[in-house]
């Protein structure tokens, strides 16, 4: 089975995370953390910053890594790194998802996850909880 090397953006902001729903391919309509694959010679923090001017005209920080899922799906193994990350610069503008939203520890739930974004709500729902102040 091969293994699809990803990266996914845990955008928090004010005790909210932001979830993007798909617009194209196999899991069209679910919804995820934004990201997407690691190309020959790309560290994940550089996929990750690449990965997010691409699909929503941003330029992100990327922080601290949550951890890195490893989920099998019917097709592909999926190893994705989570990362921390905050917005430095544009407006997160939808280039490639149908739809975006901004969800507080209490709404998680409340969209249709792919399944290895699904398995790490417990912990963003952590972070989201924590009033520090600073993400992650």
């Amino acid at each position: 089975m091969d293994t699809k090397h990803v990266v996914a953006a845990v955008i928090i902001h004010q005790r909210k995370v932001y979830a993007t729903q798909r617009g194209y391919g196999e899991f069209k309509d679910k919804w995820e953390f934004p990201g997407g694959k690691i190309e020959l010679g790309e560290t994940p923090q550089e996929a990750l910053r690449r990965e997010i001017r691409e699909e929503l005209d941003t330029e992100i920080e990327v922080g601290n890594l949550i951890g890195t899922i490893e989920t099998d799906y019917p097709s592909f193994h999926l190893s994705m790194g989570c990362y921390c990350c905050t917005v430095q610069s544009g407006k997160l503008t939808l280039l490639e998802h149908e739809a975006a939203r901004w969800l507080d520890a209490d709404h998680l739930e409340e969209v249709d996850w792919l399944p290895a974004d699904r398995s790490l709500l417990p912990e963003i729902r952590e972070q989201l909880i924590k009033d520090t102040g600073m993400p992650c």
